[in-house]
């Protein structure tokens, strides 16, 4: 496949480029096959434009240049700041939005508080933002409708009554700043995204969450939990590490959105969309469901050895830019323990935990960080995915901005490989 001498495919593994597995008796090694499609995509691309629109895009290829984040050893570096640091000297998530969006942490802590680009305060508890009510907001969505679908409703109907919406978007193949009325809406959007994530349960929650004065407090409100200071100090860990992770396929459907001109709402919607994948932001729910199915800590390692026996993998572990463990869910993991020890959900996902640890498999992933807060809070299920999204929404913003200000269309070739 790779084409190369057998020396080199040595030098590859020395260098970390290839993962091998024990290949049978005696000394035989396989190799991960992602490995080598990476590999060989990234010699092909010095082949010319054919081979460039054939591989560039594939998992890992990196596409443009970002000065939002880079992905270090020790997780997410966020504007030269650590994301993991960030989350355990308790910056809060309304600050680290503001960083991404402006490059600076603003004195004080910073707030997604304040006017939206309307010229209106914070909404009342009858309204979303906007002026659309929550409670026909609500009536639109089934009982019980996941987070990440209440979510995409509101920021569809938001962005339809804000009229003012386009007059920031980029109309030609030209650089556009980043306006204050921009980064206005993009503080309103959050903060809308925030309180109406659990708009699918309570009318009555949302509306309380919406007059909340941080992100973390308007979460909480939003999926039915009495804020306290411990519990908000989780939810803006969790915040802060989910907020972005670079170019993953969320964050570039917002910078392809963005390129071609979309609004900022549009842009979240696009964001939102791709989040919802089970490969992605739907990943936590397969977690929720794993430790659902369990039912009690004891289960654990049985479901571990059964679905090892079939071959099957366990949703939330392992990370291909983290195979010595991911950063991000330590911290998150080590929070949800200190916040409630003895919640069932908790221990039950931290046996899982133990279970893969001790079996020699891959290391839990943020999706299982993510599960362990919601867990110790005792949040309902999907909340995990809603924490993501929250958190993701600062991110997504950061890309449209920083594309808008690139002033290019991203506009892939294909080579065609039809009759």
């Amino acid at each position: 496949m790779l084409g190369v001498k057998r020396e080199t495919l040595y030098a590859y593994v020395s260098r970390g480029l290839l993962r091998g597995v024990p290949g049978g008796p005696g000394r035989a090694r396989l190799y991960l096959r992602a490995d080598l499609e990476q590999l060989k995509a990234r010699h092909d691309a010095r082949a010319g434009h054919a081979a460039v629109a054939a591989g560039a895009l594939r998992w890992g290829e990196p596409v443009m240049e970002s000065a939002l984040t880079a992905i270090g050893p020790r997780g997410p570096v966020y504007r030269g700041r650590e994301a993991v640091a960030l989350a355990r000297q308790d910056v809060p998530f309304d600050a680290v939005a503001e960083l991404l969006w402006t490059g600076a942490l603003p004195e004080g802590g910073g707030g997604t508080q304040g006017a939206g680009p309307t010229g209106r305060g914070t909404p009342g508890a009858g309204a979303a933002g906007f002026g659309v009510s929550v409670a026909r907001l609500a009536a639109l969505l089934p009982r019980d409708a996941p987070p990440l679908a209440a979510l995409a409703l509101a920021v569809a109907a938001i962005g339809a009554r804000d009229t003012t919406r386009h007059a920031d978007a980029p109309l030609g193949e030209e650089p556009v700043a980043t306006t204050d009325a921009e980064r206005a809406r993009a503080r309103a959007i959050v903060r809308a995204l925030s309180g109406l994530v659990g708009l699918g349960r309570d009318v009555a929650w949302s509306a309380a969450a919406l007059g909340a004065a941080s992100t973390a407090q308007r979460v909480l409100l939003a999926l039915g939990a009495r804020p306290s200071r411990a519990a908000e100090r989780a939810i803006d860990r969790a915040l802060v590490a989910s907020a972005d992770h670079e170019l993953n396929a969320s964050a570039f459907a917002v910078r392809v959105a963005a390129s071609a001109g979309a609004d900022l709402y549009a842009c979240v919607s696009a964001g939102l969309a791709t989040l919802s994948g089970p490969r992605h932001g739907g990943m936590s729910d397969r977690v929720e469901a794993l430790v659902a199915e369990a039912g009690r800590p004891a289960r654990a390692a049985a479901m571990v050895r059964e679905r090892m026996r079939r071959g099957e993998a366990i949703p939330g572990f392992g990370h291909r830019l983290y195979p010595g463990g991911d950063p991000r869910a330590e911290v998150l993991l080590e929070t949800a323990r200190a916040l409630a020890p003895r919640a069932l959900a908790l221990q039950t996902l931290l046996a899982f935990v133990e279970e893969m640890r001790a079996a020699g498999r891959e290391p839990p992933s943020l999706d299982v960080g993510l599960v362990a807060i919601a867990a110790a809070i005792g949040l309902p299920p999907g909340s995990a995915a809603a924490l993501f999204a929250v958190g993701r929404a600062a991110g997504w913003i950061a890309h449209a901005f920083e594309q808008r200000e690139a002033g290019f269309m991203l506009r892939p070739r294909a080579r065609y490989t039809g009759p």
